[in-house]
């Protein structure tokens, strides 16, 4: 596992769960909400969003995580692992609304993008195994066949996953 992709829905826990891989495997990890979100919640041009993906998947090692499947087939031809953190939406709803509370107003996902309440997002969130789960799993098939992929579907799977790594 040199080029890791970490996949799933909103709240999965996609971040923490890239940030203690790379931490294991010595690896950079990139969280694409900080290539694609500017202050205020407003969208990278998609040229430079791309281009920021462009140069880090062309590096040897890294951990990826965010889905993003518009510029997913400029990561996945690099992928040697994909990760899916295919978790239940109960779970992914708790955790959103856990980490809306305890980081309100703070601004950890990109700078200038405060942690904020948003029906839309939580509807996204909703949504997710009807509308866009599929179409990941899609992408996967087809862009990522060549890479070993891992699929976590409850949350003390990734514990077990991330205690072998030490």
């Amino acid at each position: 596992m040199r080029r890791v992709m970490v996949v799933g829905c909103s709240g999965a826990g996609k971040s923490t769960f890239s940030r203690r891989l790379g931490a294991a495997l010595g690896l950079p990890v990139t969280h694409l909400d900080r290539l694609y979100w500017r202050p205020g919640w407003t969208p990278a041009p998609d040229a430079e969003f791309h281009a920021a993906q462009q140069e880090i998947v062309a590096s040897d090692s890294w951990v990826i995580d965010g889905n993003y499947g518009s510029s997913m087939h400029l990561r996945l031809p690099r992928a040697d692992t994909i990760v899916f953190l295919d978790y239940p939406r109960r779970v992914c709803l708790r955790r959103v609304l856990v980490r809306t509370l305890r980081e309100y107003g703070q601004d950890k996902q990109a700078p200038g993008c405060p942690e904020r309440l948003d029906l839309e997002f939580g509807l996204y969130v909703w949504r997710w195994p009807k509308h866009h789960r599929e179409r990941t799993v899609r992408r996967l098939a087809e862009q990522g066949a060549h890479a070993q992929r891992i699929v976590l579907t409850r949350p003390g799977e990734a514990e077990e996953f991330l205690r072998r790594f030490g």
